[in-house]
């Protein structure tokens, strides 16, 4: 028997019964009323499903009542294909609990849909605690409060501070359970001794989703590992989903939610990429850096120890996000390769996936197969990372593996040509009725792929051969390389350039520049 509790309740419990002799065994299960109708059965199902095959059962048999349409539901919804028969009143199921590619696929999406919803609840809260909000500046749980009504959070915040009764001109309660109104989320601040009282607290509360940004868990020896497994079985045993410990903290720049969780400086745009940290020093620079470049995000989160809340399930979330098309990760490790591998490969196949992975090592071929197996773009610095994301938020993606290269310097542009083939890419020759359009527009002598157009080429020559390789359909992306000419002034030159970019790259085909010095 398994049985599913939310605090010290018992809500549902699943048992089978082994036949004499036999390899199959019955099956019955019941969840409290104000549980039904969420998926509880389905799930636990499964779960007692894997224990049996464990245990070489092969089917279960189930006797439910005609007029029980949920129960006979559960079992279709299970992805399990019964045989019925009405014997004395009952309807008697009987199926084979073997796996199917049906059954791992209902599984799969049923795993999808909770893990995307309890991350949703994390980065959509109706109303924000902060534990620990301190009125000395500087401190985390201060410049977390102040972010939070600093970026303009929808809903109340609820400064959480026994020592105080108003922070940042808020009015401050002393525990978590003193708030009068529902608390969907707590951002913790506190020290590590005291975070498992207040999780106790958050739960008493009802308090759905924890982000706790303390130290002094996985990092802190076997004191701090007991302390995070105390905290987790809390906060599983309230029903809230845990990011951290040791995180920085989270952001949703959704309009509906505004929702800037961390102490980390910087407030970038918001826009379409959501951004995975593992680790919390960086969190800070990936925010400066996408507000620096513009970069917009649609959610950023700092997952520190990963106690709970996974780069998975991310993925998870960020699959389901219509306001996500490009998801970006940095990883110091893998949880579950085999799960991360199966769910960037299903994000992949609508938005692109770049990671960033730390630490090369013996295993390093091992994570270049996963990566290229799920199709993730792998990177391999922090640079490289925020300028593909740049390139798959704001560009089209191209349908091939052929560049055309365009630049003012023949070293540069055959640099560029060769780092190209490098890459398994492909530089082609032109053909001569494109090339003669190109001698035309740019007063060239040479034409060929890359397109030289010499040190004094202004913006016209450049906008004019670019025009040509965007349109001519023999490429499927163009880069344009640049160096200032000795006559040009930085700024000037700059601006020009960015304009001819802008007015070329509204084409179907991808456009980058490098701009050089």
């Amino acid at each position: 028997a398994l049985v599913a509790t939310l605090n010290d309740a018992i809500v549902g419990v699943v048992r089978y019964d082994r036949f004499p002799d036999s390899q199959d065994a019955e099956v019955a299960f019941v969840v409290e009323d104000g549980h039904q109708g969420r998926g509880l059965g389905p799930l636990m199902l499964e779960h007692l499903a894997d224990a049996a095959r464990e245990r070489g059962i092969t089917g279960f048999t189930a006797d439910v009542l005609p007029t029980n349409r949920a129960m006979l539901g559960v079992f279709r919804t299970a992805g399990y294909t019964t045989a019925r028969k009405l014997t004395e009143g009952y309807v008697e199921l009987t199926f084979s609990i073997s796996q199917t590619g049906t059954s791992l696929q209902v599984m799969r999406d049923r795993e999808h849909r909770a893990e995307a919803r309890s991350v949703q609840r994390l980065l959509a809260p109706r109303s924000v605690a902060v534990v620990g909000a301190s009125r000395e500046r500087g401190t985390p749980g201060h410049e977390l409060l102040r972010s939070l009504l600093g970026n303009g959070f929808e809903g109340p915040v609820f400064p959480v501070n026994p020592a105080a009764a108003h922070v940042s001109g808020v009015k401050a309660y002393a525990d978590v359970r003193d708030i009068p109104d529902d608390v969907d989320l707590a951002v913790i601040a506190i020290p590590a001794p005291e975070v498992a009282a207040a999780v106790r607290a958050c739960a008493a509360k009802g308090v759905r989703g924890l982000v706790v940004v303390s130290g002094g868990f996985a990092d802190a020896g076997e004191e701090g590992r007991a302390r995070l497994d105390e905290v987790v079985q809390l906060a599983r045993a309230g029903g809230m989903r845990l990011i951290g410990p040791n995180a920085m903290g989270v952001v949703n720049t959704d309009p509906a939610v505004r929702l800037h969780a961390t102490f980390a400086a910087g407030s970038p745009p918001a826009g379409t990429v959501g951004v995975f940290s593992q680790s919390g020093a960086l969190a800070g620079t990936f925010l400066a850096e996408t507000e620096r470049r513009g970069l917009g995000l649609s959610s950023f989160v700092s997952i520190g120890d990963r106690a709970d809340v996974s780069g998975n399930d991310l993925l998870q979330h960020w699959r389901a996000d219509e306001r996500t098309e490009v998801v970006l990760m940095h990883l110091q490790g893998f949880g579950n390769p085999r799960k991360f591998a199966r769910i960037a490969r299903e994000v992949g196949r609508s938005k692109p996936v770049v990671a960033l992975k730390s630490g090369h090592g013996q295993g390093d071929i091992a994570v270049d197969a996963l990566f290229a197996s799920a199709g993730v773009v792998r990177v391999g610095t922090l640079a490289q990372l925020f300028s593909t994301a740049q390139l798959f938020a704001y560009q089209p993606l191209p349908a091939g593996r052929r560049v055309g290269i365009v630049g003012n310097s023949n070293a540069l542009a055959a640099m560029a040509a060769d780092a190209c083939r490098s890459a398994g890419l492909e530089v082609p020759e032109l053909p001569e009725a494109l090339r003669a359009r190109l001698r035309a527009l740019t007063g060239t002598t040479e034409t060929a792929n890359p397109v030289d157009l010499g040190p004094f080429a202004g913006p016209s020559e450049l906008a004019g051969a670019l025009d040509v390789l965007l349109t001519g359909g023999l490429v499927d992306a163009v880069l344009a390389v640049v160096v200032p000419p000795p006559n040009a002034r930085d700024t000037s030159l700059g601006e020009q350039l960015g304009a001819v970019l802008t007015a070329s790259g509204s084409g179907p085909l991808p456009l980058l520049a490098s701009f050089l010095g």
